[in-house]
């Protein structure tokens, strides 16, 4: 539970390395003069947390859904590597910031922020900073995918939010994402699809057979696309797909 809130408070600004507390080595005199150097403890689990943090970014945040959709939404386009996987990665990446940016406040107001000013401990800034993201998560998961993890698992029964641990929610919390982003592309894809059929018949009818449909169809595509101003109704409508 305290590896996942650390990893948490680790998606926060970089401040948080300057925390009090957080000395890099601890030097310890010997009886001869000499100097024994250690590093501390907490800078074992930051360092520990630090590679896990792909992970959490990925996995609690709504990264997932958002580069799904981006990827499929190329797919439909039929433009290959345009935009490429890197301008994609950046999208999802800034875009989930844009959305998870009420939570980052949350955790930095409730636990971060009195942290810092030494107002609370280190257990309590953990307890704080996991509600925001708690909170946020639930939001997002669905109740059938929650009764299959807890079945799983052999859980006792759920009563309220707080019941729910980590180690459940996470799980639930990717499966849904996962629902959803597919959902959504489904949807993204059907107007480029019925232009994919329009001109792949009109070819067969033409007797233009051995001409790829994707070659002549994608000119319409980009055109639809443009037109319809897609880039900003596929961001707003990814945003909008969460309630934070």
């Amino acid at each position: 539970m305290k590896i996942l809130v650390i990893l948490l408070l680790a998606l926060l600004p970089v401040t948080a390395m300057a925390a009090p507390g957080l000395a890099a080595l601890t030097v310890q005199p010997g009886e001869d003069g000499s100097q024994t150097y250690s590093v501390t403890i907490q800078v074992l689990l930051f360092m520990t947390a630090l590679t896990l943090l792909p992970a959490a970014l990925m996995m609690m945040t709504s990264f997932v859904r958002v580069l799904i959709v981006l990827g499929i939404l190329r797919q439909a386009m039929g433009t290959q590597q345009a935009p490429s996987n890197q301008v994609l990665i950046g999208l999802a990446l800034f875009l989930s910031l844009f959305i998870m940016t009420p939570v980052f406040d949350r955790v930095y107001e409730d636990a971060l922020g009195p942290y810092l000013d030494e107002q609370i401990q280190i257990q309590e800034a953990l307890q704080r900073a996991a509600v925001p993201f708690r909170s946020f998560m639930l939001g997002q998961t669905r109740d059938d995918d929650l009764l299959l993890f807890a079945s799983i698992s052999n859980t006792g029964e759920l009563e309220t939010a707080d019941d729910v641990p980590f180690t459940l929610l996470m799980p639930a919390f990717v499966t849904s994402e996962l629902k959803t982003a597919f959902q959504i592309g489904f949807l993204v894809l059907i107007p480029f699809l019925v232009i994919d059929l329009v001109i792949a018949s009109l070819l067969m009818s033409m007797g233009m057979m051995m001409l790829s449909p994707m070659i002549i169809s994608l000119p319409f595509k980009i055109m639809l696309f443009v037109l319809i101003d897609g880039w900003s109704l596929i961001m707003g409508t990814l945003a909008a797909s969460f309630s934070v």
